[in-house]
Formats: C-alpha cells, sequence, structure tokens
C-alpha cells in the first residue's frame, strides 16, 4: 500500500459540479480504465471492476480538490478532468489500506462497506486479450499501485512525466516522481504498443462479461438460509413459550460452523468450455477419468483437503498455504493410476492432488500453487511419480505430445501415448543426483485456441511441470528478441543442452517458468573461439526468481556450461532487472589466466578493481589476471548508471 500524504503546494481550484459532471460523462470510460488498473492486483477482477466503477462515480466534487495546475496561462481546459482524476486515484488507493491491527485474513475495511454499484448473483470481468495483453497484466500486477497509475497517465492520458508526477503527488503518493519512474520501466513489456494494449478489452472494465456466481453455491446456502430460519423460528417460539421445564445445561457450547464440502459441491468444467472461452488455464479443464461419479472417493479427498486426519501425509510447494478451500474446489480428474486412486482438485489459487493406495499406506495429499497459469504453465499436472517415471494428465487443449531429452539437442522427440482421459504413458524423469539424462515434454497446443504453439515443460519435482523458454543473443532473432520464446528450435535446443545439468539446484522448489537469456558473446583469447554468456532465471509462482550465470565456452554438446554466479530473489534478468554484467576467471590452452567480463546490450563501459584494474569501453572484457585475489567487476550503462556485477560464484 502506497503511504499517502496531504500535497499543499499544488494550487486548488473548485470546480463547478455541472462542469464536473459532464467532464466524468464524457471520460467515464477512461476513468473507470485508471481506476480498474490503479487498484491491487489481489482483488478478484470482478470486486475490481465494481470498486472501479464505485471510485469514478463517487467523484464528483463536493468540496474543493487539489489539482496540478494548468498546463499553459489561461488554459484551464484539462482541470476538471485532471481533478476527477486526483479524487479517483485517492479512492482506488486507499481501497487497500488496512488500519493499524487489522485481521490479515480480512479484507481491507473500505471495501467491506456497502457502496454503489451493486451486483447480485453475477461475476463480472472484461473480456481477456491476446498474449501481449497477458504478458502486461503480469508485469502491472508486479508493479505498485501507483506506478501502475502512471503507466496509464502516460500512455492512455498522453502526460509527460511532469504532469504524472504532480497528478499523483495531488492524490497523495508520498513519492510520485519514483512511482512514476517505476512505470518506465513497463514501457519495455509493451514497448510502442503501450496505448493499444492498455486500450484493448483486457483493461475495459465498461465493456464487461458476465457469469453466474457459484449456483450450486448459491442453492445450498439458500438451504442453510431457510434451515437457520426455522430454527430461528422455532428458538423464538421456545423463548416465549411458558417455562414449564427444568432448565438443563446445553450438551455443547462450540459455535456452530459450516458443513463440510462434500462431493455434490465440487464445480466441473464442460467438455469443451476450454474452446471457447479467452481464460485457458485450469479452470477450463473438464472433469476426467473413470471414478468422476465416485462420491465416496470425491469426499475422502476434499475431507483430506479441508482437515487431513494423521492417516494423511501432507506435502507442498514452498510459499503454497495448506488452507482449506475458501470455496467449492473445481474437480480436474478422478480414477485409478498405477494402483491407487487418485483426485486432481483445483480452488482457482492451488491444485491438490489426494492419492490414496489399494492397499495397505497412507493417503497423501499434495498442494502445488498455480495462480495466474497460462496455456503452456497449466498444460500438465504430474499423476504420479514412482521408480524413476511419471504419469501426467494433459491439458484437453494438448494434441501431440513427445517426449526429449535436453543432452541430446540432434535427437528427435519420441512421441507419447496419451489416454482419451489425458492420462500419459510413464515417462522416466531426471535422476535426484547426477546430470546423465534431463527428459522434458514436448507438447503441442491446439490450433483451436492458437496456431502451431509447440513448447517444453521440465519436471523438477513439482505437482506441475516448469514452462523452458529462451532468449537469444542480441541480433540472432526474427524479429528481435524482446520476450522469452518457446525453447524449440534449433539455436534454444543447443543452448540448453548446455545449460539444463544447472535446472537440478531448483528441484521442488516451486519454479514456475525458466528461461535462459543468452546476452553477450565473446571471443576468447589465444584463438580459443567463441563463448557465450547466459543469465538462467528461475522464475516461482510467487514471483521473486534466482538467476545463474553461466559461460559456455567452446565444448562438447552436452558439457555443462560454467557457473560465474548466482543471486537469490532478485529481479535480475527479467523484465525488472534489464541490465547484468558478469565476470569470471579463464584459463588458457598455454597455462594463462584471464579474467572474462561482459555484460547486456545497454553496457557502455566495464570496470575491474582489485587484483585487477582497468576501465574498458565495451561490452566484453578479456585481460590477463592473476589466478586468485578478488577483482570486483562493475558497467557503466548507456545513461550512465553504474551496474554491479551477479554476485559472483568464486572457486
Amino acid at each position: 500500500m502506497p503511504q499517502l500524504r496531504r500535497e499543499s503546494i499544488i494550487p486548488r481550484s473548485r470546480i463547478a459540479t455541472d462542469q464536473a459532471e459532464a467532464a466524468l460523462l464524457e471520460e467515464y470510460t477512461g476513468l473507470v480504465r485508471l481506476a480498474y488498473l490503479t487498484l491491487p492486483a489481489v482483488f478478484t477482477r470482478h470486486r475490481r471492476v465494481l470498486l472501479a466503477h464505485t471510485a469514478v462515480q463517487r467523484a464528483l466534487p463536493g468540496r474543493p480538490a487539489s489539482v496540478p495546475g494548468p498546463r499553459a496561462p489561461g488554459d484551464g481546459s484539462d482541470t476538471a478532468p485532471d481533478a476527477l482524476r486526483v479524487r479517483i486515484l485517492r479512492t482506488a488507493l486507499s481501497f487497500a489500506h488496512r488500519p493499524a491491527g487489522w485481521p490479515a485474513a480480512l479484507p481491507p475495511p473500505r471495501i467491506l462497506l456497502p457502496r454503489l454499484p451493486v451486483v447480485w448473483g453475477l461475476r463480472l470481468f472484461p473480456r481477456s486479450g491476446g498474449a501481449e495483453e497477458l504478458a502486461l497484466v503480469r508485469s502491472l500486477a508486479d508493479a505498485s499501485a501507483p506506478a501502475r497509475a502512471a503507466f496509464v497517465l502516460r500512455h492512455i492520458d498522453s502526460m509527460d512525466a511532469d504532469r504524472a508526477t504532480a497528478l499523483l503527488a495531488a492524490a497523495g503518493v508520498a513519492d510520485a516522481g519514483a512511482a512514476v519512474q517505476e512505470s518506465v520501466g513497463l514501457d519495455a513489456e509493451s514497448g510502442p504498443a503501450a496505448a493499444a494494449l492498455l486500450s484493448s478489452q483486457e483493461f475495459d472494465a465498461c465493456s464487461v462479461q458476465t457469469r453466474p456466481t457459484d449456483l450450486l453455491r448459491r442453492a445450498r446456502r439458500t438451504r442453510v438460509a431457510l434451515v437457520l430460519g426455522a430454527v430461528a423460528v422455532v428458538a423464538a417460539a421456545a423463548v416465549l413459550a411458558p417455562d414449564t421445564a427444568p432448565h438443563r445445561e446445553a450438551a455443547g457450547g462450540g459455535a456452530p460452523v459450516l458443513a463440510a464440502l462434500t462431493s455434490g459441491d465440487l464445480t466441473r468444467a464442460g467438455r469443451d468450455t476450454w474452446a471457447d472461452t479467452s481464460r485457458v488455464d485450469f479452470t477450463a479443464w473438464p472433469a476426467r477419468g473413470d471414478r468422476t461419479d465416485d462420491t465416496a472417493l470425491l469426499d475422502r479427498a476434499l475431507a483430506a483437503w479441508a482437515e487431513p486426519s494423521g492417516a494423511v501425509r501432507v506435502s507442498r510447494t514452498p510459499d503454497t498455504t495448506a488452507d482449506p478451500p475458501p470455496r467449492a474446489p473445481q474437480l480436474l480428474f478422478a480414477g485409478d493410476v498405477d494402483g491407487r486412486a487418485v483426485v486432481l482438485l483445483s480452488d482457482g489459487e492451488r491444485l491438490a492432488r489426494y492419492t490414496a493406495p489399494d492397499g495397505d499406506g497412507p493417503a497423501g495429499l499434495a498442494l502445488a500453487r498455480v495462480d495466474d497459469a497460462d496455456v503452456t504453465t497449466a498444460a500438465a499436472v504430474v499423476l504420479t511419480r514412482d521408480h524413476g517415471s511419471a504419469r501426467y494428465l494433459t491439458a484437453p487443449w494438448i494434441t501431440e505430445a513427445t517426449t526429449r531429452d535436453l543432452l541430446r539437442p540432434d535427437t528427435q522427440g519420441r512421441p507419447l501415448d496419451v489416454s482419451d482421459d489425458g492420462v500419459s504413458d510413464a515417462v522416466p524423469v531426471a535422476p535426484a543426483d547426477g546430470c546423465a539424462r534431463r527428459p522434458v515434454l514436448q507438447l503441442r497446443s491446439s490450433a483451436r485456441i492458437v496456431e502451431d504453439h509447440s513448447f517444453l515443460l521440465a519436471d523438477l519435482g513439482g505437482l506441475s511441470p516448469v514452462h523452458l523458454t529462451y532468449t537469444p543473443l542480441p541480433g540472432h532473432g526474427t524479429p528481435p528478441p524482446r520476450q522469452p520464446r518457446e525453447a524449440t528450435g534449433s539455436q534454444a535446443l543447443v543452448a540448453w543442452a548446455r545449460t539444463a545439468c544447472r535446472l537440478q539446484p531448483w528441484r521442488g522448489g516451486a519454479v514456475r517458468a525458466v528461461n535462459a537469456w543468452d546476452f553477450a558473446e565473446q571471443q576468447l583469447p589465444k584463438d580459443a573461439g567463441r563463448a557465450v554468456w547466459s543469465c538462467v532465471r528461475a522464475s516461482t509462482w510467487r514471483g521473486p526468481g534466482d538467476v545463474a550465470l553461466l559461460l559456455r565456452a567452446p565444448g562438447a554438446a552436452a558439457e555443462p556450461a560454467q557457473l560465474v554466479g548466482r543471486a537469490r530473489a532478485t529481479a535480475a534478468c527479467s523484465r525488472f532487472g534489464q541490465h547484468v554484467v558478469a565476470d569470471t576467471r579463464w584459463k588458457a590452452r598455454d597455462g594463462g589466466w584471464y579474467l572474462l567480463a561482459a555484460g547486456s546490450r545497454a553496457v557502455t563501459r566495464i570496470e575491474a578493481s582489485g587484483a585487477v584494474t582497468a576501465s574498458r569501453k565495451g561490452r566484453t572484457v578479456a585481460m590477463r589476471a592473476p589466478e586468485h585475489g578478488t577483482v570486483r567487476v562493475a558497467a557503466r550503462l548507456d545513461t550512465g548508471e553504474r551496474l554491479k556485477e551477479v554476485a559472483p560464484e568464486r572457486p
């Protein structure tokens, strides 16, 4: 939540109500868009739609508003819209405020207050856009609320940085300049198409789709309300009736609790929902398997998730809560696989896999976070993993499945048989120790949702496999690389063959995707060939990621690249950390030692201090250096900023 303050230095001007109302009606869609994107990303889309309209409809002035002054002397045409924007931003930013001591489990208090507009029985949400809009959604979700607001002001309202800073300051943002600067960092994700993307249906909270709320749960609540009403009537009658019986203590003093979820409460998607929705993720999976009507099995699975007994072994990936489902879960699969019953459920934020052996042995419950999954990260789930192999449940939009070994980039993938219910044959998994093989899935999506799209998934021990991507060297892609691309091309496979063995530290770490970014190429001394510098970033479902800096010197096709640096919980090598510099010692064939250093495309100079002191223009450096002794490397960017190296890996 941004710190709010009152701005006292910006001139105040009183706006006539009729002028403000005219401006509001004229700019209504844009103002709602501004509020919608400023509201906390953790709110549901339905809640953000309603709160955005609330913020705009409450923006008509009842008292003077602090607004930025006119653009030029005598030009007050923008005063009314700017005053409205100030009020809307104040309201939108305040919705996330929590007073001291407010329970973390409850929503912020301002959104609990009844306010117009009100919608009953329906969920509202903007229509989903394409891949570029989805990428921008993720970027905006990671940014602060003032930065999101600044991004809209700059690209939709065509404000320069000074104007946007003044308006945010008037809205009470403590460090408005920093918010505008943060919004500039978002430009790399959208490029020159930012205004077009923000104007798309993905962010239009005025043209919305509607869906009913959970009908089963609503019916159940209605029944519960009727029962409670009947109980209240009986209780009232009992209280008003003459007291002719002796008083007795109640047998139990506990407060009433909601009845446990049962198999009848489970939601199920239609068989072809995935082909007719703009949200291609686990919510579009139909219920599959030969035991989807086994109420006893489904009830056991729900009970294990809601309140696991000592007979159920519970495991969860990092940053995944073990709380009961907050709503009726969706059934994805129920069937027998490899001698055990398997039930797969989703509550929209997490996957829960319940397994129970046919014979003796404890049941198991595995939980994994999968919020904001997409066509690739919701493409497969591990059903069983035994004796060096695994079976996967593939998404209904997968039309082709093969397996391949990352260490053998020139070997074609082998077809993988998948049943009508989406259950794959057993697939070898990478061993916990060593690096003799690195099997991955190569899947292809149906042309009904995306044309000719194949991608790689690697099993790193979690419930859902990890999406592998690749960003080539600058100038080595058509079109030029701006975002990670699928790692299925020959160039990507060659790079991943040298990188695959470096995935081991991220096993079981709630990793969502791993991207290998080749950021620099360097000629080695003594005519030893060309080396490629790569930053491998493992992004988690929570957001933060770890990076490993690698140097691929000439060598065998599957020889692991040299690890030269690493960092945890960093923005490096992401859209918010697009500059990197790294260094290492390298030994030539004649026994001489060199300091090698390289930076990404915006690096203009590399500086070394310590055991080696030097400053060289360019993106790469190779100079004589002692084998031992600490060397610190930094770089200068084309903006003049100084960039520190990623923590080096020292021998």
